[in-house]
């Protein structure tokens, strides 16, 4: 079965007419349309989250290739949502195609410069490894590997996106998160921070944990999510999914611009995996499905349904010791959702983002001076420094809640939530298709974070044998 679609019913382009040539597709100049996006078999609503906004740079037409079924008809109508709403609609067209053979109609027509992929991870790396061999570049949901085969794929990925002079960026939206964007600003500036805490394996440098939700809601719509994210060899284990973000932010944050050497910089210490039970009654709420697919039989035990969702890491980073672990709920309390919580250690203060009841599940900073700490010298040093993160980030202030606890007031303009970070993250990508490359931290560091995921999978399975 193959269909032709266009998701606006304007007018359908030719393939002659929007095809790419390969010395066009590496050679940007910011000219609004110059830039076609193809979206890769969507299976995960952040495809969508890229399209929630429309970027001069970016033509209308977005090429989507998928098989027939739910996925592609799920992104499909999230973009439409955006097309009608009332508040700054987007134009997209969508010329859809289905059929088996949509990963080689899509390489054969290139009728795009850029592929967008978010869905199942199992053949995500090669997806991306196929397309970037066709000279085509590539914004990459998370996680772009989830084992140790997948990254020794994803580091040829690299090696093909050099030789054909197109860029691989995945999506990190997290760096655009306020509360984090501040504690690192913060840890930069001696007065306030001191120097970072090495800290033991016992009490990490820093530490990240993210807790999140199979069943929540996404444009203000209950999510549906598909039976295939719930099978840890297509969705990948919680270690390898959402511990990409951490493990991105310990690196973005405690060594800024600094190129990581996974092979001479990272020695994996610990790593544990645990599942996260689910009914059956949960399973059809959040899949529409009145029964587990076979291949879940595998993850049942009973009636219930145990997924792989949760773990934790230990490591060491050029002497910083670190932790990142996430938990997946099945929902969350009335008011809540997905939250945060990071602490970075420094000699004068800590810095903590929490995102709990107390803070309304919102994220907020918090600056807690150190025991040892002069409380009058500090408050001086840290009332003369705010000034320099203020006239970065205008309105940003302290208010001081407790002996040496400031709390860091964030005027609201600043959190535009989760959804807005994937067009940041897209708006970076544009300009780094403009400058023809990424800068030089990128990929040894996408790397070095994608060996401690796969790597640390690999050490908690040994562990669990």
């Amino acid at each position: 079965m193959k269909t032709y679609l266009i998701f606006t019913m304007t007018a359908l382009l030719t393939a002659t007419s929007c095809s790419v040539k390969k010395e066009d597709a590496k050679s940007f100049s910011g000219v609004p349309g110059e830039v076609k996006l193809i979206t890769l078999d969507p299976g995960h609503f952040h495809a969508a989250l890229v399209q929630k906004n429309s970027y001069p740079q970016v033509a209308d037409e977005v090429y989507v290739y998928a098989p027939v079924g739910d996925d592609v008809k799920e992104h499909l109508a999230k973009v439409e949502a955006y097309n009608n709403r009332q508040d700054s609609p987007t134009r997209w067209e969508e010329v859809v195609y289905t059929g088996a053979d949509f990963l080689e109609k899509m390489i054969a027509e290139k009728k795009g410069n850029v592929m967008v992929t978010a869905g199942n991870n199992g053949k995500k790396t090669d997806y991306i490894k196929r397309t970037l061999s066709a000279g085509i570049h590539v914004l990459a949901d998370k996680p772009m590997a989830i084992n140790p085969a997948n990254f020794e794929v994803l580091k040829e990925c690299f090696d093909i996106a050099r030789d054909q002079h197109v860029l691989l960026y995945d999506i990190m939206t997290e760096r655009h998160e306020i509360t984090t964007i501040l504690q690192r600003e913060l840890s930069l500036l001696p007065a306030v921070y001191g120097k970072q805490l090495a800290g033991s394996p016992e009490e990490p440098g820093i530490v990240k944990e993210s807790v999140h939700h199979f069943f929540k809601t996404v444009s203000g719509n209950p999510l549906k999510r598909p039976a295939w994210f719930f099978d840890v060899e297509q969705q990948g284990e919680g270690i390898v999914d959402v511990t990409t973000h951490l493990v991105d932010l310990v690196q973005w944050e405690a060594f800024p611009d600094v190129v990581i050497d996974y092979q001479k910089d990272i020695e994996l210490l610990d790593a544990n995996r645990w599942t996260t039970p689910m009914s059956k009654e949960q399973f059809k709420e959040v899949t529409g499905l009145d029964t587990y697919p076979d291949y879940l039989q595998k993850d049942v035990v009973g009636d219930i349904l145990k997924v792989y969702s949760n773990g934790d890491i230990t490591y060491k980073l050029k002497g910083l010791y670190a932790k990142v672990s996430v938990i997946w709920n099945y929902t969350f309390p009335a008011g809540g959702g997905d939250t945060h919580f990071s602490v970075m250690k420094g000699s004068k203060a800590d810095l903590i983002i929490r995102q709990g009841k107390e803070q309304g599940y919102k994220p907020e900073l918090y600056i807690e001076a150190l025991p040892g700490v002069d409380p009058v010298a500090y408050e001086k040093e840290l009332a003369a420094s705010i000034p320099v993160i203020a006239d970065k980030y205008p309105g940003v202030a302290l208010n001081k809640i407790a002996d040496n606890v400031w709390q860091v007031q964030i005027p609201a303009n600043y959190r535009v939530g989760h959804e807005a970070h994937f067009g940041q993250v897209t708006e970076n990508f544009l300009e780094y298709l403009k400058d023809g490359k990424l800068p030089d931290w990128e990929v040894p560091n996408m790397i070095a974070k994608y060996y401690v995921t796969t790597r640390a999978l690999e050490m908690a399975k040994e562990k669990s044998k």
